[in-house]
């Protein structure tokens, strides 16, 4: 697993080669207009990264990394079992609730940061990941604590979910 440092916040982010993609191997936690901590909590972002709406997360990945598209999501996914066995290989071996854990055997280490809705309402974070995609057609793609699958979903662009940004 390798490092990198992002150039705006020196944060710095853990990554991992899936396949031919270079993916973080953590959400992305960079404070912009558009983006939140679960609950208002900065200590939720430390462990799940902000939340963020889908006009704020295609402008969100750092210099040299952008916001994945649908067919970037399958090519992981593919690569990961297919649609109904991603989600395992993909989640974090820690960190779900209700043993919802996964085998992270990609290094991928998916954590369930939950939603936020435009009302300001704060939704599963521990139980449910929420990640965009940069399609317009087809919005983002979700895990659960009690699925072994990944699920596509079209949803509202104002609502708030994680960002792994792959890089270009």
């Amino acid at each position: 697993m390798e490092t990198f440092t992002d150039p705006r916040d020196s944060k710095d982010y853990k990554t991992v080669k899936i396949g031919e993609q270079v993916w973080m191997a953590e959400n992305l936690n960079f404070d912009c207009k558009g983006s939140v901590c679960y609950d208002n909590d900065p200590k939720n972002a430390e462990k799940y990264g902000r939340l963020y709406d889908w006009e704020t997360a295609k402008k969100a990945c750092p210099p040299g990394w952008h916001l994945p598209s649908k067919e970037e999501w399958d090519e992981l996914v593919n690569f990961a079992g297919g649609e109904y066995a991603a989600g395992k290989e993909l989640k974090a071996n820690s960190g779900w609730n209700n043993n919802g854990k996964g085998t992270d055997k990609h290094g991928f280490s998916a954590l369930p940061g939950g939603y936020s809705d435009s009302d300001g309402g704060f939704y599963y974070v521990g139980f449910y990941g929420y990640w965009w995609s940069a399609d317009e057609s087809i919005y983002g793609l979700y895990m659960r604590y009690d699925l072994d699958n990944v699920v596509w979903d079209y949803d509202k662009k104002s609502n708030l979910f994680s960002v792994r940004c792959v890089k270009d």
